[in-house]
């Protein structure tokens, strides 16, 4: 029997939709941009059909850490270019990080990201504000402004100039204010000792060697004492390695966890052999045994998130001679079709994916509306075909770098359709309509305009 309702905008229909419920068959109806109906399939009818017949309808995956570098230039990313690349690969929402130039740490540069954003980002969008031992007083109030994802902070030294290396500040940076800080866990104190290493070898494969296990997890105890001292929830960035997941493990009352499809699905040595600087990104790529640990980390419930890093730099900027070059490789485009390839390997289920990048951002950062397919949540969906199975090209990047270290990369899901408050933005490998990403809300803010 047909629910006839003239009042559904859009009836996503047919498809295998994951939901709080469980993953099943539904028709999902919309209604002013949010669901307003999850009934049987073949019930629902409204003013527009979506045929997702055969492929799976997920919550709209949220990529938390993301590096579009606004304001680019002619050959480098912006926020127009990587939310073109983000929408491609099927992900409705980002949270750009604050190593740009000029860094993204006071309230004017935040809200030029807001305006630079404006009409011109494909998908939903949130901005870090960066820490700095200039702003340490101001960082509550910057955490609540409009469009601000909250506070990051640089223990070790990455690409840019935003760096807190010493516990007084950090315990300084951690005391001002309440949200959830999210951090990059790396010992600078250690890293200036050992770069001799990578300017002596002057090949990649030396990256997690310079960069290596007891840097990334002396800043990983500092940063769980600091937030322990100051009662600050924190979460750590792109973990790396067996040795932080273990001391992670028992400190989740106060912490969440990311890690990253590079590292779960790229290893050293071979990397850094096949793929030289483009494998090169912070902090490294580690061996299997480390890959191992943190798929064990995955399974086992340690990761809340999967973040993609996305951190473009050209193939010019990339050709350099090692350690002179930029750490960072493209990867928004290529969260979903590489995790969800893992997926139908057996590495972790359908479920569990959609907790990484959809319910995992919802829960741990607050963000209002968005993550689930639930009645009243914002129409964000991933439609995929996860028997689709295609080859990872560098020409299908969006990304203006124009590259991916997954080129050649059999993938066997492929993304369909990214649809945003009910609207497409796009479908079957194309952009469509125009780029009206909006600043996401969070739970924790105190300015909510756009509800």
């Amino acid at each position: 029997m047909h629910v006839l309702a003239d009042t559904f905008d859009t009836v996503i229909a047919n498809g295998t939709a994951v939901t709080p419920s469980g993953t099943a068959l539904a028709d999902i109806g919309v209604i002013g941009g949010r669901i307003a109906r999850i009934a049987a399939p073949g019930t629902l009818s409204g003013g527009r059909t979506v045929d997702a017949r055969g492929l799976h309808v997920l919550p709209g995956v949220i990529d938390t850490q993301v590096h579009f570098r606004e304001p680019g230039g002619e050959h480098k990313e912006d926020l127009a270019t990587g939310a073109a690349a983000a929408a491609m690969g099927g992900v409705t929402g980002v949270f750009e990080m604050p190593n740009t130039n000029p860094s993204t740490d006071n309230v004017a540069a935040l809200q030029d990201k807001l305006d630079r954003a404006a009409g011109r980002m494909w998908v939903e969008h949130a901005f870090y504000v960066g820490a700095t031992d200039r702003n340490l007083d101001m960082l509550g109030a910057l955490e609540l402004e409009l469009g601000s994802a909250g506070v990051k902070i640089f223990m070790g030294s990455s690409t840019g100039g935003l760096l807190l290396e010493d516990d007084a500040n950090l315990l300084k940076a951690l005391r001002n204010g309440k949200r959830r800080v999210a951090v990059h866990a790396e010992d600078e104190p250690r890293l200036r000792e050992r770069k001799r290493i990578a300017e002596e070898t002057g090949h990649p494969r030396a990256h997690p060697i310079w960069r290596d296990e007891i840097t990334a997890l002396r800043a990983t105890e500092r940063l769980i004492a600091a937030a322990r001292a100051t009662g600050r929830r924190v979460h750590v960035l792109h973990i790396t390695t067996g040795d932080e997941m273990r001391y992670l493990a028992a400190h989740k009352d106060i912490a969440t966890v990311e890690t990253t499809p590079n590292h779960l699905t790229l290893a050293a040595p071979d990397c850094y052999e096949r793929l030289g600087t483009k494998a090169q990104m912070n902090p490294p790529v580690r061996d299997l045994a480390h890959q191992q640990a943190i798929w064990q980390a995955i399974n086992e419930g340690v990761v809340d998130i999967l973040g993609s890093d996305h951190a473009p730099h050209t193939l010019e900027e990339k050709a350099k001679t090692y350690p002179a070059t930029p750490s960072g490789m493209p990867g928004v485009q290529t969260l979903v079709p590489v995790m969800l390839t893992h997926v139908n390997d057996g590495k972790l289920t359908l479920e569990r994916f959609v907790d990484l990048v959809s319910h995992g951002p919802n829960r741990a950062f607050g963000i209002a509306g968005k993550g689930r397919i639930a009645v009243g949540y914002d129409a964000d969906f991933t439609v995929v075909d996860m028997a689709a199975n295609w080859e990872i090209t560098d020409d299908w990047i969006e990304s203006r770098c124009g590259w991916t270290p997954y080129a050649g990369f059999k993938a066997s899901a492929r993304p369909i359709a990214t649809i945003i408050r009910g609207q497409d933005v796009m479908r079957d490998g194309a952009l469509i309509g125009k780029p009206e990403g909006k600043p996401m809300r969070f739970h924790e803010t105190t300015r909510g305009e756009g509800v």
